[in-house]
C-alpha cells in the first residue's frame, strides 16, 4: 500500500465495506464467507490505519460497532447496557501488552494481576432478562445496542431455567452463549442428510440458525445448550460478590451451566499455562471453543479500568491459532489402504493451520469431492481440528481460475490391479489383496501397531523398505527376519536391528483379542476383536463360526459377520495364520484373559500421566476384571484413576463426589481384586 492520502483513504473504505459485509454474513445471515483468521487480519489493519489517521475514523466503522443490525423478521429490543465485544490477542506479544496496560493503569508495580480465565465459546451471545425471577426476555447481541427478540426460541433450550431459585435477585440479566454440543451437531447433520436438507458447516452456524427459526417448534427439535458467563451490572457492594470468580459461583447457584474449566490465574505465567492447557484438551471438549477469555478478577478493578471504544479494558480474548486457512489445491493423488480402499488425498501448497504446516488433506471419496464441487487448481478452505487429519472444507469459488476435474483411476495406482465399488458403498477398492504392495505394507504396519502385536520400532518407513526389498511378504515373514538382513536397509545400524529382532520375538506372547485385531479383518476394530475373543474359546471355534453364530454377538451385525466369515474362507489368510502359530505366536484362552469378574458393572476414567502403566495396559487390567473404561467424567463413573497432572477431570470428579484413586492405590485395588 502506497503511503499517500488517496490510497490510504481508499484502503480504509474497502476494509470498512468488507468487514461490515462479513459482520452481516456472520451475525445476521449465519452464512460466513470470510475466515476468522482473515477477518482478524483485516480488522487489525483497519485499527492501525485509524490510529495513524484519526480523520478517517467514522461512526460506520466496524471498529466502533459490534456485529450487525438485527434481522427484520424479528422484533428489535434495546439492551439496557450495551453487549460489547472483546479485543483479541493473537499471540503472546499481544497478551504481554494487555497485561502491562492493566498493571500500569492499576499502578500494580511489580505485583502480578489476578485474572479470571474461562474458555471462549464459539456460539451465539445471548442476554436473558428475569423479572420476579421469571424469564421474560431473551435477546441476541445484534449490533451491541439493539438485538433480536428470541424469547420463545430460548424457552426451548432446556439448560436455561425458566424460573430462578429464591436465592436469586428479583430482577436479573444473565449473559452467556448458546452453543450446540458436538454430538448434537453430528446428529442434526445426519438428520439433515436423511431428509435431503442442507447440512450445517459447524456447530456455531447450527446453533445460530436454530435459534433464529421463526417457528419455535423447529428450534425445539434442535438440541441447544447455554453457558452463562456474566451478569449485567452485578451488585459489587455485596460482601459475597467482590470478584469475577465470586460472580461465576453465584451464576451457578442460580441454576445456570458454567464452564468447569474456568479458574483464577496469576500474571503472564498463569495466563500462558492456562491457555496451553485448554488448547491441548480442546479437541476433547463436548463443545467448540476458539480461545480463552481473561478478565481482571477484582470487580472494583474492572470498574476502574472501564471501557475504551467498543471493548472493556479489563478483558481480552486470547484466540487459538486459526484452524482454517486458504491455500491452493495443487493436485489430488490416490492412496491405497490395507483393505484396498482408494482414498483421494489433496496435495496442497503448504499452509500453516492451527500452528502446524499442512501439505496434505483428506478428501474422503469421489462422491465427497463432487458434493463439495472441488476441482484441481482451486483455492480451498483447509480445516484442522486438534490432532485430527486435516480436511478440505470447500472451494473458494470467487478465486477459481484454470481448474480441472478429478477422475478416480480405472486401475489401482500402486499395482495396476482392478478396482471396483460395491453396491451401497462410496469407496472404490483394489481387488489385488496382498499382491498389492500398498495393501501389503499397510496391513503389516497395522499388524505391528501398538494396539495390535505392539512390535516396537516397526514404523511405516521401515516396513516400506522391507516390502520394497521383498524381505517381508506377509505377517509371518516378520518372525523369520534376521538382524543381518535388517542392517542392509537404509539408516538401520546393528544395535537398532538387534532391538527390532528382540521386539519381534517378545511380541509372540500376546492376547487373543490383540491377535484378532492385528489380522486386520475388515470392519473389525478393537472392541469387536475383544468381543470375539471373549465369545469364542479358541481360534478354531472362531474360524469355524458361521455368519448366524457371529451375529449373535452384541454389536456384530450382518456386514461385520460377512467380513469375518469372508476373511477365514480365504485360503491365503489361513496359511498365514497357521504359519504364525508354527512360529510361536501364542495366547491364553478367554478364561485366562478374563482374570476375574470383580470390576463387573464398574466404570473407570483415566486422567493424567501414569508411571507404572501405559494407558493400554491400565485399560487391559480393568477390562480383564470385567470393568469398562470411558473418557468423560459423569455421575455414572465409579472410579477416576489419577496420574501426574490430572487436569479438569479431577475437578469434575470432586464436584460430583466420585471416588478418586492415585496410581499406587490403583495397584493395590488390582491386587485386592485378584485374591
Amino acid at each position: 500500500m502506497k503511503d499517500d492520502d488517496s490510497t490510504i483513504k481508499s484502503r480504509a473504505q474497502w476494509l470498512r465495506s468488507t468487514l461490515n459485509r462479513a459482520n452481516q454474513e456472520y451475525y445476521g445471515l449465519d452464512d460466513p464467507n470470510l475466515l476468522d483468521s482473515e477477518y482478524d487480519r483485516l480488522f487489525q489493519e483497519l485499527i492501525d490505519i485509524e490510529h495513524q489517521h484519526p480523520e478517517l475514523k467514522n461512526d460506520t466503522s466496524p471498529t466502533q460497532r459490534v456485529g450487525s443490525e438485527p434481522l427484520a423478521s424479528f422484533e428489535s429490543v434495546a439492551h439496557e447496557t450495551p453487549m460489547l465485544s472483546l479485543n483479541n490477542a493473537i499471540d503472546a506479544r499481544d497478551i504481554q501488552q494487555f497485561n502491562r496496560r492493566v498493571r500500569d493503569f492499576l499502578k500494580h508495580g511489580d505485583a502480578e494481576v489476578t485474572y479470571f480465565a474461562e474458555p471462549k465459546f464459539d456460539g451465539l451471545a445471548i442476554s436473558l432478562r428475569y423479572v420476579d425471577r421469571v424469564l421474560v426476555q431473551a435477546a441476541t447481541r445484534g449490533d451491541g445496542d439493539t438485538g433480536e427478540l428470541v424469547t420463545e426460541n430460548i424457552r426451548t433450550v432446556r439448560s436455561i431455567p425458566l424460573v430462578l431459585p429464591k436465592t436469586a435477585p428479583n430482577n436479573l440479566e444473565v449473559r452467556g452463549e448458546v452453543v450446540m454440543m458436538k454430538r448434537d451437531f453430528d446428529a442434526l447433520n445426519r438428520r439433515q442428510i436423511d431428509n435431503g436438507d442442507k447440512i450445517f458447516a459447524n456447530p456455531r452456524n447450527a446453533a445460530a440458525g436454530s435459534l433464529r427459526q421463526l417457528d419455535s417448534k423447529i428450534t425445539a427439535t434442535r438440541k441447544l445448550s447455554f453457558f452463562a458467563y456474566g451478569l449485567d451490572q452485578p451488585d459489587t457492594t455485596s460482601a459475597r460478590v467482590v470478584s469475577q470468580f465470586d460472580l461465576a459461583i453465584r451464576i451457578k447457584e442460580y441454576g445456570f451451566s458454567t464452564s468447569t474449566l474456568s479458574n483464577v490465574v496469576y500474571g503472564l505465567t498463569g495466563i500462558q499455562n492456562f491457555f496451553d492447557h485448554v488448547q491441548k484438551i480442546r479437541s476433547e471438549l463436548d463443545y467448540e471453543i476458539d480461545g480463552v477469555v481473561y478478565k481482571v478478577n477484582a470487580l472494583q478493578d474492572q470498574q476502574k479500568l472501564g471501557f475504551v471504544s467498543r471493548a472493556p479494558r479489563y478483558a481480552i480474548a486470547y484466540k487459538f491459532p486459526p484452524q482454517e486457512e486458504i491455500t491452493q489445491l495443487i493436485d489430488i493423488e490416490v492412496q491405497v489402504g490395507r483393505t484396498g480402499a482408494l482414498t483421494p488425498v489433496a496435495r496442497l501448497d503448504p499452509v500453516r493451520v492451527g500452528g502446524v504446516v499442512v501439505t496434505n488433506a483428506t478428501l474422503h471419496n469421489e462422491d465427497e469431492i463432487a458434493r463439495k464441487q472441488i476441482k484441481i487448481g482451486d483455492y480451498v478452505v483447509v480445516r484442522r481440528a486438534g490432532d485430527v487429519i486435516p480436511e478440505v472444507v470447500r472451494p473458494v469459488l470467487e478465486r477459481r481460475g484454470i481448474v480441472r476435474a478429478f477422475l478416480m483411476p480405472a486401475s489401482c495406482p500402486e499395482c495396476g490391479g482392478t478396482v471396483f465399488k460395491e453396491e451401497g458403498e462410496k469407496v472404490y477398492r483394489c481387488t489385488s489383496g496382498m499382491r498389492c504392495r500398498a495393501q501389503k505394507a499397510q496391513s503389516i504396519w497395522h499388524f505391528c501397531s501398538r494396539r495390535a502385536m505392539n512390535i516396537d520400532g516397526m514404523g511405516e518407513k521401515l516396513i516400506d523398505q522391507l516390502v520394497e526389498n521383498q524381505l517381508v511378504e506377509s505377517f509371518a515373514d516378520l518372525y523369520e527376519l534376521k538382524a543381518e538382513a535388517l542392517v542392509t536397509l537404509e539408516r538401520l545400524g546393528q544395535r537398532s536391528a538387534m532391538n527390532i529382532c528382540k521386539a519381534i520375538l517378545n511380541s509372540r506372547v500376546t492376547t487373543f483379542n490383540r491377535f484378532i485385531y492385528a489380522l486386520g479383518i475388515r470392519n473389525v476394530g478393537e472392541q469387536t476383536a475383544k468381543d470375539l475373543a471373549f465369545h469364542f474359546r479358541t481360534l478354531e471355534q472362531l474360524r469355524a463360526a458361521t455368519e448366524d453364530a457371529l451375529v449373535e454377538i452384541p454389536d456384530v451385525g450382518p456386514i461385520v459377520a460377512k467380513s469375518i466369515r469372508g476373511y477365514f474362507d480365504d485360503a491365503y489368510h489361513n496359511q498365514v495364520i497357521d504359519r504364525l502359530i508354527s512360529l510361536g505366536i501364542q495366547w491364553g484362552t478367554s478364561e485366562q484373559v478374563l482374570k476375574s469378574n470383580t470390576f463387573a458393572n464398574k466404570t473407570f476414567v483415566l486422567t493424567g500421566a501414569l508411571e507404572k502403566f501405559s494407558r493400554d495396559d491400565a485399560r487391559y487390567e480393568i477390562e480383564c476384571r470385567g470393568g469398562t473404561i470411558t473418557g468423560a467424567v459423569s455421575k455414572n463413573v465409579d472410579y477416576v484413576i489419577l496420574g501426574a497432572k490430572p487436569g479438569s477431570k479431577l475437578k469434575k470428579a470432586t464436584e460430583l463426589g466420585i471416588k478418586t484413586v492415585y496410581e499406587s492405590e490403583f495397584i493395590t485395588l488390582l491386587e485386592l481384586n485378584d485374591e
